[in-house]
């Protein structure tokens, strides 16, 4: 795999989601290294389980769920806000959950990509028998009955699905996604991108077209007196319509009407 030409400053939030003994944990030790590799960036793992297992050794208790999450969602906005790319290794079967994390992300203003670990119910039941059934089994149904799918919202929806299964090798998998996720985030800074542009333009128009006009309002004697609240106004035109896209004629006419809304003055 080749590495990537982004920059050390691009991070992103990877959220895992899949039933208990999906092979989540796996998935997500294999991809922190190959997103180490191609990113060259730091790369960190928040697994709730080691929480789980501080709290209630060997027991799952839905009752240590609410601090559990409250901990992880913490964890996960501290070092994204270090500027470090995230995996956040959970169940995340509600998409209520799938929002929190969301909400993270979008507050950062970075982009976030959801991976569903697809495993058969069956498989997921017959690993958790092998690892001794740190979960019980009817606790591995019950969440597989509540598992909300990817249907209700727009932005919830699977970057990837990765189907587990007892022979599936995820290598090339995460080789696969990563260069996909590198493809959208080179994407996503040339949208960024020119949105500035656009919005540099903007604000050059409306500043060259508004000083323009000023210039020549302030060649009329009877307006000077009003220079200080003409100057005023054109700053706050400016600053209210410094999003709007629109030709020159546009603007100079929506100028006028401002000014003749809240100054007395002869316009030209």
């Amino acid at each position: 795999m080749k590495r990537s030409k982004l920059n050390n400053n691009k991070i992103f939030l990877i959220i895992l989601v899949g039933l208990p003994a999906s092979g989540k944990t796996t998935f997500a030790d294999i991809l922190k290294k190959k997103l180490n590799l191609y990113f060259q960036a730091e790369i960190k793992i928040i697994d709730p389980d080691l929480l789980r297992d501080t709290l209630s050794p060997k027991i799952f208790d839905f009752q240590n769920e609410p601090r559990i999450r409250e901990e992880t969602l913490k964890k996960v906005r501290k070092y994204l806000k270090k500027r470090i790319i995230v995996i956040n290794d959970d169940l995340n079967y509600y998409s209520s959950m799938r929002h929190d994390l969301k909400s993270i992300a979008d507050d950062l203003r970075i982009n976030f990509y959801i991976i569903h670990i697809s495993t058969p119910l069956e498989l997921c039941l017959k690993r958790n028998e092998k690892r001794g059934k740190p979960i019980p089994n009817n606790v591995i149904q019950k969440i597989h009955n509540k598992f909300d799918n990817f249907k209700k919202y727009k932005w919830d929806h699977p970057f990837r699905t990765y189907t587990s299964t007892q022979s599936s090798d995820p290598v090339k998998f995460i080789e696969d996604l990563i260069i996909k996720i590198a493809e959208d985030l080179k994407k996503t800074t040339i949208t960024t991108t020119v949105r500035k542009t656009l919005h540099s333009s903007n604000l050059t128009a409306l500043d060259l077209i508004t000083r323009k006009y000023v210039g020549r309002l302030l060649d009329v004697p009877q307006n000077l007196s009003h220079k200080d609240d003409i100057l005023k106004y054109r700053k706050s035109f400016i600053k209210k319509r410094k999003r709007e896209l629109t030709d020159t004629k546009a603007i100079l006419e929506d100028f006028k009407r401002y000014l003749a809304q809240n100054l007395n003055i002869n316009l030209i």
